[in-house]
């Protein structure tokens, strides 16, 4: 009989904490630096959109969660997550051999290559052939770790977001802009006063991939986050998404 008040206790606590645990996971907060179309930036009433943003909607409706996206400076962004101010980080965050040593990562939700965005009456063969020239891009991306590592002699100029070399670029202060390869195609072909100005000059060969980055020691809402972005992605709302924001 003892046994069985114990077995009984034991079954309502393993009970109430995972009671606890889906209460406690109804609300994820999301850190996301609003400044990367089409993954993530800001609408015409100031609140987050783009595919990253609709990508997590869907995943809430699988999951029964609320993802509480906030927008959130590129330089503060992995610190906030690594306080715990933030549960995780949903910015176009690709996965590194570095990061993975100090965060843990979902699967991942998009791939891209690098790629240089150039005037239409501009092209380059490679890299090699920005010696010289003056390459925006965005600070702590990757676009900048590739620019490094290549050694091409360019002058590279640092921006606080993709935008503002963009615009640099429109107004003849830049040569080129380096960034994700969805982001340089969205600039490219699609964004409004800037399409039909540029055109996508060169891709990198690697590809980088995507994913939602979190706090070291946090699996359980990796293994939640993997779990509704296979249910999206078993449902083709996802590929509806990639054709919404990314086109054919």
């Amino acid at each position: 009989m003892l046994r069985r008040v114990f077995l009984l206790a034991t079954l309502i606590f393993v009970l109430c904490a995972g009671t606890a645990l889906a209460e406690s996971k109804k609300v994820i907060t999301v850190a996301s630096d609003c400044n990367w179309p089409p993954m993530e930036f800001l609408g015409d009433n100031k609140k987050p959109v783009g595919f990253s943003v609709d990508l997590l909607g869907e995943m809430s409706k699988e999951l029964g969660v609320t993802f509480d996206i906030r927008n959130v400076a590129w330089d503060g962004i992995f610190s906030g997550v690594a306080a715990g101010k933030y549960d995780m980080v949903s910015s176009s965050v690709t996965v590194t051999e570095e990061r993975k040593k100090v965060y843990l990562f979902s699967d991942s939700y998009y791939d891209v290559t690098q790629a240089v965005v150039m005037p239409k009456d501009k092209s380059i063969a490679s890299l090699k052939d920005l010696k010289g020239k003056k390459i925006g891009g965005q600070i702590g991306t990757t676009g900048i770790f590739v620019m490094d590592k290549a050694k091409t002699g360019a002058v590279v100029k640092e921006y606080e977001d993709v935008g503002l070399a963009m615009e640099d670029l429109r107004n003849g202060r830049l040569d080129g802009v380096i960034c994700d390869s969805n982001v340089a195609t969205y600039y490219a072909n699609k964004k409004e006063g800037f399409e039909n100005k540029f055109h996508v000059a060169f891709k990198t060969k690697e590809v980088e991939y995507l994913a939602f980055c979190l706090q070291k020691g946090n699996e359980d809402l990796v293994k939640l986050l993997n779990e509704g972005l296979a249910k999206v992605r078993a449902s083709g709302k996802y590929d509806e998404l990639v054709k919404k924001w990314m086109g054919d």
